[in-house]
């Protein structure tokens, strides 16, 4: 039996985060688009699917009902799938790329993508932070999309970023969370502006910190977080005349009185409340808590845990609209804080 053409086009990278039925899809309509499949022409059916691309029955299926939603495939009860319409409005191909999962970065994702609405191909890849993975995915993708949306963190090996990124067209590039020095050209961005936002959190606690001596921030040594952080936090401490530490491993650090605590990770916040709860120190009073980024339990853990926090669903969805806009502003992602009794 002959192979059914369409298969020549059909691109599935299993290495990829995005979801198979969104590849599958999104090969479909690139072909249409390059008329190398035409109105009429007939597409592979959902075993066929299922057995050349190793691909689940359910993942097949959803990826055609997806398409003949957009009105692009019809069907013929015992004749199978077929090219209904070559009217497609889909001029806009995405490679994002984020430094690692988390929920956070999922808020960004979905309100990216809803923002976006059907009209577009989102491909979703995953570095892990690694700088040598980083690389590998831009210079293997650089010429198939029409805009590339990475955000650039790195446990190492980050100053070699602005020369990959300089390889992309500009005016493709859009730059997430963290701006680059050395990266050349008109490209897009919207980012944190982490020495500012972490100063101005704090000198709006600054009442609530006045009953702690010192400010110790936990700070892990080998971290893909910004040395911005500090350099706010060192700011405040000085101008507003804190005590302060850096705390690089929080399960060798002593939690005594009169001490405010700043965790940026998950993990060091589990770890620095299992060291307060052990100790007779009442939180808010003896010791303070403050953490990164806001999240549904932080309201209810120690009678609510203060937090500071990038609007990460603003930026995920102002990403989406300059790209639907055509434009290559650079916007600065608004900072909230949400005091709780934890200081």
């Amino acid at each position: 039996m002959k192979k059914n053409k369409a298969f020549q086009f059909i691109r599935i990278d299993y290495l990829s985060a995005s979801p198979k039925y969104l590849q599958l899809t999104g090969s479909i309509i690139n072909a249409i688009r390059e008329e190398k499949i035409g109105k009429g022409d007939r597409l592979p059916s959902i075993n066929e699917l299922s057995a050349e691309l190793e691909m689940a029955r359910d993942t097949a299926e959803k990826g055609y009902k997806y398409l003949k939603k957009m009105g692009i495939l019809g069907s013929v009860p015992g004749k199978g799938y077929f090219v209904k319409s070559v009217a497609v409005h889909q001029p806009l191909r995405i490679f994002l790329l984020f430094n690692k999962l988390s929920a956070h970065k999922k808020i960004v994702y979905d309100a990216f993508v809803k923002t976006l609405g059907d009209l577009s191909t989102v491909d979703f890849y995953i570095y892990n932070n690694d700088f040598t993975h980083f690389k590998q995915l831009i210079q293997q993708h650089r010429a198939e999309y029409t805009h590339y949306v990475i955000i650039p963190h790195f446990l190492e090996g980050g100053e070699g970023a602005p020369e990959i990124l300089n390889h992309l067209p500009s005016g493709k590039l859009l730059i997430l969370d963290k701006l680059l020095g050395g990266v050349k050209g008109n490209f897009a961005a919207v980012y944190e502006n982490f020495e500012k936002d972490i100063f101005g959190a704090l000198e709006q606690l600054k009442a609530r910190l006045r009953k702690y001596h010192t400010l110790k921030i936990i700070f892990p040594a080998y971290t893909y977080h910004p040395d911005e952080i500090l350099k706010g936090f060192f700011s405040f401490c000085d101008q507003y005349a804190f005590q302060y530490k850096v705390v690089h491993d929080i399960a060798r650090e002593p939690i005594k009185s009169g001490e405010a605590y700043i965790n940026l990770m998950e993990e060091d916040l589990v770890t620095l409340i299992e060291k307060i709860l052990l100790t007779s120190l009442k939180v808010g009073k003896d010791v303070g808590v403050i953490s990164y980024n806001e999240t549904a339990l932080k309201k209810i853990i120690l009678k609510g845990i203060t937090t500071i926090s990038t609007d990460f669903a603003y930026m995920g969805k102002k990403a989406a609209e300059l790209i639907l806009n055509n434009k290559e502003e650079r916007l600065e992602v608004p900072f909230h804080v949400t005091p709780r009794s934890s200081l």
